[in-house]
């Protein structure tokens, strides 16, 4: 993804590579086993037989990544439909839902934001005001980092743009790769990006996690109720990350010259507040105010973004063009329009209660508390996310499952949703995320570094969640 555009080759969490075995595996897998179960004796009739094997295709060739996600996607619905599973309607039902086309005009949202110049802005001016010593840049990267979450919803976005600031800020103080100074800042600017966006409604994989609840518990999710869920989570994050960060990263130089140098040469180099930028802010405030009040005036997050973002669009405001639509990653929208196309043919079809039993009945007995709805789906979503290593495909093949078991067995959707949802950020391997790729693809930090920073803060995670879900969510309406 460029600074001044949003795009990716692959869609989501995809930007990983994987070896030619993997695909191998995975393309094998994905026609010996849909066949096997098309043809397998199951007791459950022969409709939900079917969207079993076809979805057991889609699931199996989104985490071995045989083929791009949203030609998977595009692959299944087409058989659901073709093979007389279900009727056109509901095998590409997630395309006339809300969420594929909220997560498009976001992301046009977001290319408004790097275009126009005010993210970078915003990122020179934060850091500038925190301070230029090691321990102030750290804290000054996070911080830039959460604020431009509600500019930019794209993680590989703020990576990039954060990254330019910490490249010359390595130049002026002569440290390369490898120093602790620079593994402090690059490891900080990129597992904050990767986490920020799950506590803000933001990117692909909390719009995700939030169509496919809001599905399945029929419930409106309000953007600013999910920042005022996961807001004391950010706190928390945001002290514990900084101190984290300098105690394991002590700097090689106690003090830094230079830095306010080149912030302030930076910022002169950008000049006034340009038209655009100004166009840009406006839109921007309209759509965060909007939002934070929509538990006020109930109108639907994905009705504002769709709203500004088209506005954005237009070309006599003189923000986005017809090239910059092009660059826009439509894939991604297509695979989770495709992943919710999915869960609705297999709820509608009642083989995912099936799924339900087979993926998750073991739970049961574990969530009969507040404190265990916060400690069982955390962890077990943080190992299931190990092993299909992609964000989006381990939402798309688990929440629907997920909520249905809630739905069985008598327990709330929402917690449970949520904090299954919100583990996705909890992260220990570069391969777990495409923005963890694209930070640790500068050669600043290792992998180890990754490992120690993500283990510790996952969970402090959970032990903020364990306060959170039984004490504060009912007070705000999660129950």
């Amino acid at each position: 993804m460029a600074i001044a555009v949003p795009t990716v080759e692959r869609s989501g969490d995809q930007k990983h590579s994987t070896t030619s075995t993997q695909r191998l595996i995975g393309c094998l897998l994905s026609l010996v086993v849909p066949t096997a179960l098309w043809f397998a004796p199951l007791s459950l009739g022969a409709t939900a037989t079917h969207a079993l094997a076809i979805s057991s295709f889609m699931i199996i060739a989104w985490i071995t990544e045989a083929f791009p996600y949203a030609l998977t996607g595009l692959i299944g619905c087409f058989l659901f439909w073709e093979l007389k599973v279900v009727r056109f309607e509901t095998a590409f039902s997630g395309f006339v839902d809300q969420t594929p086309w909220f997560l498009f005009c976001v992301s046009l949202i977001g290319m408004m934001a790097t275009k126009s110049g005010i993210a970078r802005r915003l990122a020179y001016l934060v850091m500038r005001r925190v301070g230029t010593s090691y321990s102030r840049l750290l804290l000054g990267i996070i911080l830039s980092s959460f604020l431009l979450t509600f500019l930019v919803p794209s993680g590989i976005a703020c990576v990039i743009i954060m990254a330019a600031v910490a490249l010359g800020l390595m130049e002026v103080f002569e440290l390369g790769p490898g120093s602790n100074i620079g593994r402090g800042i690059f490891v900080t600017l990129t597992y904050t990006a990767g986490m920020f966006d799950k506590i803000v409604m933001a990117g692909a994989a909390s719009l995700l996690g939030r169509g496919l609840i809001q599905k399945a518990a029929n419930i409106e999710i309000y953007w600013s109720l999910w920042l005022l869920a996961f807001f004391p989570v950010a706190v928390v994050v945001i002290l514990f990350m900084w101190r984290l960060v300098v105690w394991l990263y002590p700097p090689e130089k106690e003090t830094l010259e230079g830095g306010a140098a080149f912030l302030d040469r930076e910022l002169e180099k950008m000049g006034p507040w340009t038209r655009t930028e100004k166009k840009a802010l406006v839109l921007l405030l309209i759509a965060i105010a909007l939002w934070s009040t929509d538990l006020l005036h109930h109108i639907s997050p994905a009705v504002i973004g769709i709203a500004v973002g088209l506005v954005a669009a237009i070309p006599q405001l003189g923000i986005l063009n017809e090239e910059d639509l092009k660059r826009i990653n439509y894939l991604t929208v297509f695979f989770v329009a495709a992943a919710i196309s999915m869960g609705q043919v297999l709820t509608e079809t009642k083989a995912l209660d099936a799924m339900t039993a087979a993926m998750l009945g073991w739970m049961r007995p574990f969530l009969n508390h507040g404190y265990e709805v916060a400690l069982v789906p955390y962890w077990t979503a943080f190992l299931y996310h190990i092993f299909l290593g992609s964000e989006l495909s381990m939402l798309a093949t688990s929440l629907p499952a997920l909520m249905n078991f809630a739905k069985l067995n008598g327990l709330s959707a929402l917690p449970i949703g949520l904090v299954w949802a919100f583990a996705g950020g909890g992260k220990i391997f570069v391969y777990q995320s495409a923005v963890l790729v694209a930070g640790y693809s500068y050669g600043y930090f290792e992998a180890r570094d990754l490992f120690r920073v993500g283990l510790c803060l996952t969970i402090v995670e959970s032990l903020v969640l364990l306060i959170l879900v039984p004490f504060y969510w009912p007070l705000i309406g999660i129950r």
